[in-house]
């Protein structure tokens, strides 16, 4: 256990040292950019030590890993978010433990959260997920919704009792005009937020960049990096 705390702290300095380089390299304030640290795939113990090593926001990506993973950490103090692409069948779950969901990408979800909230007495941040790669009208390979469609999805999450929209974010395109260029994708995201804060001034999270790009999301505004490997290592995934 000492030595797996031993390379955390090393990975999260070397983190670290990325997003201040960037941040010092944008005019930025480091405290602007807030570190999420995504678990999945990792047990619980690696998220006590991530915890004792200063970190308070870790993410998970599949409700089956995270919710044994966040009830044994329930002591801890941390704010917990959903990452990955949600079911409604999973959102009664999600929202008895996640604090900030990442991928909102349709009404029908949005409808379900509120109801989960509500049930739950809890109030969720909710971030639109924007797939930079979709069409007017679709959604993306991995998620998200078309950028004309943000502005629809920001209101209906207004409007839903127990919600807040918070913000936006993005996943780097991996087709269409954006790909292999994460810079201008975040560039674009960012020109999104500006949009919807003139809308709803308290949306202003930018959620993007993750280990191999955060420092081009860092440069363009993001004001969360999602960053699993480069903390924890690369690990097969739990099938």
């Amino acid at each position: 256990m000492t030595d797996r705390r031993t390379e955390l702290a090393a990975n999260l300095a070397r983190v670290e040292e990325r997003i201040s380089a960037a941040c010092a390299a944008a005019g930025r304030k480091r405290e602007d950019v807030t570190l999420v640290v995504v678990t999945k795939t990792y047990p619980a113990s690696d998220v006590r030590l991530l915890a004792e090593l200063g970190v308070r926001h870790v993410a998970e990506n599949r409700d089956q890993d995270a919710a044994p993973k966040a009830a044994e950490c329930a002591d801890l103090p941390l704010t917990w978010h959903f990452v990955g692409q949600l079911q409604t069948n999973k959102v009664r779950s999600v929202v008895s433990y996640a604090d900030v969901v990442h991928s909102v990408d349709r009404i029908r979800l949005v409808t379900s959260l509120s109801a989960a909230a509500v049930r739950a007495g809890r109030q969720l941040d909710c971030l639109i997920q924007v797939a930079l790669d979709a069409e007017s009208g679709e959604r993306g390979d991995r998620g998200g919704v078309a950028p004309d469609g943000v502005a629809g999805l920001a209101h209906a999450i207004a409007a839903a009792e127990g919600l807040r929209p918070a913000g936006l974010m993005t996943v780097a395109p991996l087709a269409g005009p954006y790909a292999g260029r994460p810079r201008a994708a975040f560039d674009r995201l960012m020109e999104i937020s500006t949009g919807l804060r003139a809308a709803h001034p308290a949306a202003n999270m930018v959620s993007a960049g993750m280990s191999a790009d955060l420092d081009d999301a860092v440069a363009a505004g993001a004001t969360h990096v999602r960053v699993g490997s480069a903390v924890l290592g690369v690990r097969p995934g739990l099938g």
